[in-house]
């Protein structure tokens, strides 16, 4: 993972956190455990890197309620 990566990555779970109250390590947790980190913020950070914040979050937020349950 790049430098950039790792700063996105950390920008999403923090954005996430906030918008859905929770502690960072919860938003990592169930990002991690639904492999969503890996599988779609990492693999599309070419795209989603370009987004909007509440483009993003809900973005995320809706991939994880259709493909994580």
């Amino acid at each position: 993972m790049s430098r950039e990566q790792l700063t996105f990555v950390v920008f999403v779970i923090h954005q996430l956190a906030e918008a859905w109250g929770q502690s960072p390590m919860q938003v990592y947790e169930r990002l991690v455990g639904k492999h969503i980190l890996d599988e779609y913020v990492i693999r599309h950070y070419d795209t989603l890197h370009s987004l909007g914040r509440e483009y993003l979050i809900d973005d995320i937020t809706s991939f994880m309620k259709e493909h994580a349950g």
